[in-house]
């Protein structure tokens, strides 16, 4: 059982929501990467990797968001904290996340490092973060042409095996975070020293202000300068416009090393001309304009430039310098405090400790509550861990696309090639905001659909935040005016499932659950602004207006046996059971969202039986449109296939055992007739429907029959269709892995599917690792992998099913066992598989 939310978390987060106290004003809003984003990418051609690579990452001021090690920022990113290190070996201080760019991996972008997000509460007023820092000289030159030697039948080469955790040679550094108040943040780093002999680190927390002062856009500079000190600690001083006055107050009286935050020109660019294709200032070659940039630290620190800092202890960089030298398994621990409150003694003494022991004891009491009681206290540690990460994995994301593509006042135009090229047409989109992101390395990008999912999570602990998530992505500086939803940053246009609706729905039901009362005001935002959106799918990606739908790659990448986002080899278009399955399981939750909103208002009814009617016509359309070479259901092998039509009429389905064909179980849903009796006007036009468009109900599941409770089931598959799928999903040779539903049958590992167009082969092959194409940049795979997500989506419409079929309907799990199951208890099996 879960217990009723209540607490002093609890309590933050009414606050929070109320806007009485903003207790997620400061959070771990810091990306862990900002170079190599198409943001920063200022390039004629889009090579963002090659514009700003790891190694400019230091010396170049950012456009449009940071990066740093464990990091926290304010909700716009004025002001940013994190951690750097230096073993006294690496060539560079370690101030950000390392890992290969698409070009450099063997199988596209890899993250290097070992980090680890703990423990967060939703108000972030308790975090902690773990950081695995070698003793030995980081291998990044290694990692890089080794990585650069293997082809993409090899297995990535990763930081572990280059020897450089060997006899646990390494520092744990452990960062926590507390908060006292909104605005006082206490914290705490402890270093330990997990090798058999002493060693030298160098600690150093650093805070700095984003630059937005170099573009022209007349902000004025912010600064950080030196503070009196205090009894047993160094002060630190900041100034900026929202923020007022604060003091970093920092245990031990380190050395305060200060620089500025700008472009270290000079080391990129050398003196000479402005470079072809560079488009803004700092990449033209131009002197520095201070002797104090963004490198100065790790110049200071790494190569012993003592010019390199400000002598005068001001900028807009500075560090706190902790020279520490390690026994064998001891430890150190540094106390910080980042506050508007005049710095003094006492906010290092006791209450500091108190205050950090009440925080985590409130954390504990929170997760008491949300984590069910019943699992083992293994189970407990990664939910709640798995929770944390999906907390630490929010970002301030800054992107306002008119600007990029035109540039800035101060800066030099950018390549006119831009005007053709990512993004130009989302000249509207404004991002300036907290989101949830799918990694804060490998995608520090939203995108729409891993975010749908990521609410789910989320509303357990902050249901608040996910419904903001939800509405944020339908906003007018966001959604298209055509309707469309921004995809990701490297192609907004592009097209992610339309799970927005479904997400909207859970998050709604969860929090309606949790709370006692469901937020009808958000789900009338949501469900109005959807509409706009469904109506872009139905007259955008539905080709020939018959209800069979070409959304594109869908978020399955490389599922395919080519590019579903360009039009496929020798003309014509793929029609998608995947795509067409989505937009039936679409209708059926803004039918759902308008039943629940018509139970107040009777308006929505209309609406209601609008989206019946339409799912009728696309399950009547997935089901008999065509003949059989051209219909997405095929009778012979008891499967769902996208279907390849040529521009000369000539169509055949693509035989590939994939997710594709399982995606179709998502679009079901079961009417309760208490329900449907309160909605006069919507039952008098479902069973006309019933009684007189027998074309279209027949193949919508069981409409006749009620089933269990009485209910109704919309569902593209009917009993006998849902045998025969299930009858592959739950054969151990195809698709059920004992550790969830692979996305690519297993068959497809001694029978590959291969066709051939225009004398060209093209080839799906069963791949449950990395990939071996360079499609979608080489580091996604949908060849076999288990994807969490659609799996949930499979256990949700198994349970579903079951509320209608009831216990009566087994199906034999794992195919050939001889052993018979109810669909409730082959969705808590998978499940019980996913858990492992």
């Amino acid at each position: 059982m879960v217990k009723k939310t209540t607490g002093a978390e609890a309590q933050r987060l009414e606050e929070d929501r109320q806007r009485e106290q903003h207790w997620k004003r400061w959070g771990p809003y810091l990306s862990e990467r900002a170079w190599g984003t198409v943001r920063e990418d200022y390039s004629a051609h889009g090579t963002a990797w090659e514009y700003l690579p790891h190694d400019h990452a230091r010396s170049r001021a950012y456009r449009w968001n940071e990066d740093g090690l464990a990091g926290i920022c304010d909700r716009h990113q004025f002001i940013c904290f994190a951690i750097a290190l230096w073993n006294g070996r690496d060539p560079i201080l370690k101030e950000r996340a390392f890992g290969l760019t698409g070009n450099e991996g063997n199988h596209g972008e890899d993250l290097k490092e070992h980090y680890f997000y703990l423990d967060s509460t939703p108000t972030h007023s308790y975090m902690k973060y773990l950081y695995k820092y070698p003793q030995a000289a980081f291998p990044y030159q290694q990692l890089i042409e080794e990585n650069r030697r293997r082809d993409k039948r090899a297995p990535e080469y990763e930081l572990m095996d280059t020897g450089v955790f060997n006899e646990d040679r390494y520092f744990d550094v452990f960062v926590e975070y507390a908060k006292a108040s909104p605005e006082d943040l206490l914290i705490r780093i402890q270093v330990v020293n997990r090798g058999p002999d002493e060693a030298a680190l160098s600690l150093l927390p650093t805070i700095w202000l984003r630059n937005t002062w170099s573009w022209g856009h007349a902000t004025s500079r912010p600064q950080l300068s030196a503070g009196k000190s205090i009894k047993g600690a160094s002060v630190l001083e900041l100034e900026q416009d929202s923020y007022g006055r604060r003091t970093l107050v920092c245990e031990g009286v380190p050395e305060l090393l200060f620089t500025e935050n700008d472009t270290n020109t000079e080391r990129l660019f050398g003196k000479g001309p402005v470079s072809a294709g560079l488009g803004r200032a700092g990449d033209n070659g131009a002197p520095n304009a201070s002797k104090y940039l963004k490198d100065g630290i790790n110049n200071y620190i790494v190569h012993g430039m003592k010019e390199a800092v400000n002598p005068e202890k001001t900028g807009t960089k500075a560090s706190a310098h902790y020279p520490l030298t390690l026994g064998p398994h001891e430890s150190v621990t540094v106390r910080l405090r980042f506050s508007n409150n005049a710095a003094a003694p006492h906010l290092l003494g006791d209450e500091f400790d108190r205050i950090f022991t009440q925080r985590q004891r409130e954390a504990d009491e929170f997760f008491s509550t949300v984590i069910p009681t019943q699992l083992s206290a293994d189970a407990q540690q990664v939910m709640r861990q798995s929770l944390a990460g999906v907390l630490w994995s929010k970002q301030f994301y800054h992107y306002v696309v008119e600007e990029w593509l035109n540039g800035d006042p101060a800066q030099p135009a950018p390549p006119g090639e831009r005007t053709h090229g990512r993004n130009r047409e989302w000249g509207h989109l404004y991002n300036a905001d907290v989101i949830s992101m799918p990694d804060k390395w490998e995608y520090p990008w939203y995108a729409a659909w891993d975010l749908a999912f990521h609410c789910i999570p989320l509303a357990l602990v902050d249901s608040e935040f996910a419904k903001e998530q939800l509405i944020l992505m339908l906003r007018e500086w966001y959604m298209h005016p055509n309707g469309q939803l921004p995809a990701y940053e490297w192609a907004f246009g592009d097209v992610n499932p339309p799970v927005h609706a479904w997400a909207a729905w859970r998050v709604y039901k969860i929090e309606e659950k949790r709370r006692g009362v469901g937020d009808r005001k958000f789900l009338k935002q949501v469900f109005h602004k959807l509409l706009l959106n469904f109506t872009w799918w139905v007259n955008r990606k539905d080709a020939e207006g018959k209800n069979i739908f070409q959304g594109g790659f869908l978020g399955l990448d490389n599922i395919c046996v080519f590019d579903r986002s360009a039009p496929p080899p020798g003309g014509g278009h793929i029609e998608q059971s995947d795509g067409t399955s989505w937009m039936a399981m679409y209708t059926l939750n803004l039918l759902a969202i308008a039943m629940e909103l018509a139970r107040e208002d009777p308006a929505y009814e209309d609406v209601a039986s609008k989206f019946w009617e339409h799912f009728l016509h696309i399950a009547h359309a997935m089901n008999h449109l065509g003949g059989d070479a051209a219909r997405l259901w095929n009778e012979e092998d008891g499967f769902y296939y996208d279907v390849l039509h040529f521009p000369n009429s000539e169509s055949f389905p693509m035989k590939v055992r994939s997710m594709v064909g399982l995606i179709p179980l998502f679009a079901v849903e079961t009417l309760e007739p208490d329900i449907v009796d309160k909605l006069p006007g919507f039952k008098r036009r479902l069973e006309w429907f019933i009684a007189n468009r027998p074309d279209l109900t027949r193949d919508v599941a069981c409409m006749r029959t009620p089933g269990q409770g009485e209910r109704r089931l919309l569902a593209i598959v009917d009993r006998d269709k849902l045998r025969r799928v299930l009858k592959v999903l739950l054969d151990e040779q195809e698709f059920l892995s004992p550790y969830g539903i692979r996305a690519l049958s297993r068959v497809h590992a001694d029978n590959p599917y291969i066709i051939q167009v225009d004398g060209m082969e093209h080839r799906v092959d069963y791949e449950p690792a990395e990939s071996s194409t360079g499609l979608f940049g080489g580091n996604s795979n949908w060849r076999g992998p288990i994807w969490f997500p659609v799996n949930y989506l499979i256990i949700e419409s198994l349970q579903k099913f079951h509320f209608y079929l009831g216990d009566d309907y087994k199906v034999e799990c794992p195919t050939g066992s001889g052993q018979m199951m109810t669909l409730w208890e082959v969705a808590a099996e998978i499940s019980r598989r996913l858990s492992h």
